[in-house]
This record gives C-alpha cells, sequence and structure tokens, in this order.
C-alpha cells in the first residue's frame, strides 16, 4: 500500500537533464510500478506491488521546476498470490470498491546539478492525504531506442507509515514502517 505512494512520487522524479524546456511525459504503464516492503512477523522482508499506473510528468530542466500527477489502481496490487491480493483489497484493507485509487501529486523539485534528487507531493490513499519526499536513487533521459522518442526514466524511495493511511492492521508484527519503492518510465508526448 506504501508501495502506491512511492510509485506516485517516482514518477514525479522525471526530470530531463538533455531538454531545456518544459517538456510533458507520459508514464508507461509496462514500464512503472510501485513496491512497498514490510517487515512480517519478524521473519522476512515482504514486497509486494501494484501494476497499473497511470499519469503525466512535466519537467523544466533549466527552471528546474516540475510537476506530477499519478494515478495507481488498487486493484492491481500483486502480491504473488491471488488470495492475498483479494485480501488487500477487501474493505479491511484497500477497501478498493470505495476508493478505487492511489494518488501522488507532486508539490515541488529538488534538483542535484542539472537532475532532480528529490520530488515532494502529497500522497493520498483511502482518501487520507499525507505529505512524501521522494528520494531519487537514479536518473536517465535520452531517445527511446524502441519508439524513437525522448524519455526518461527513475527509481526512487520514501519511508512511510502504515497507520497514517488508516492500514495499520497487525502493528506491530506486521510492521508499520513501510518502504516505497517506485520504478518509473515516462515517454515525451
Amino acid at each position: 500500500m506504501k508501495k502506491t505512494l512511492i510509485i506516485g512520487a517516482l514518477a514525479a522524479t522525471f526530470a530531463t537533464g538533455a531538454f531545456a524546456e518544459p517538456s510533458t511525459y507520459s508514464i508507461d504503464p509496462t514500464h512503472t510500478f510501485a513496491s512497498f516492503e514490510y517487515t512480517h512477523l519478524g521473519f522476512s522482508k515482504q514486497r509486494s506491488r501494484f501494476n497499473d499506473t497511470t499519469g503525466t510528468i512535466t519537467l523544466d530542466q533549466k527552471a528546474k521546476t516540475g510537476n506530477a500527477d499519478i494515478t495507481i489502481k488498487v486493484a492491481s496490487v500483486d502480491t504473488g498470490s491471488t488470495v492475498f491480493d483479494s485480501h488487500l483489497i477487501s474493505s479491511n484493507w484497500f477497501d478498493a470498491d470505495v476508493y478505487p485509487t492511489i494518488t501522488f501529486k507532486s508539490t515541488g523539485f529538488k534538483f542535484k546539478g542539472d537532475k532532480p534528487s528529490e520530488v515532494m507531493g502529497t500522497l493520498t490513499v483511502r482518501d487520507i492525504s499525507k505529505p512524501v519526499t521522494l528520494k531519487i536513487t537514479h536518473f536517465y533521459c535520452g531517445v527511446h531506442p524502441m519508439r524513437q522518442k525522448d524519455a526518461c526514466g527513475a527509481n526512487a524511495v520514501t519511508q512511510i507509515k502504515r497507520s497514517d493511511f488508516g492500514l495499520g492492521k497487525y502493528a506491530p508484527g506486521v510492521s508499520d514502517d513501510t518502504e516505497l519503492t517506485v520504478a518509473v518510465e515516462a515517454i515525451k508526448n
């Protein structure tokens, strides 16, 4: 569930190092996903993801500004178990029938040189909105070799508490602290 947040934040990290004017990019849903990791009863760290992410990112590398508007479909959660997926989208957890999406809307970008280093924004899960900052761990822009269009990609990470979004069931056995990681690729419009 936190991974959704990360997905939104990661998408916001795209900034064009090679392009000097504002450019808008559409999220490539086949190469963009958010994952979330938590400790399960002290035995292991479990990782799951959301498979359906859409949105746009607008970047102005010269002005060092950007905007990201990302939407994740809750029903696309993928734990590797259809039984557990059904459990997570139920009213006991994400309640996908009532809250079908998770969103991330950026409020600002930080740059280190000509590359974004952080994306600040608002993550909304179950109609609960909280500020998050995604730290960018990888960033690259260039011509996509298959599509022959300008593209950008990034990886970002943040830490959240499940309980901040009304998802704190079974804590602390299932850790409240959750790492969200986002992998995003986007193609210039």
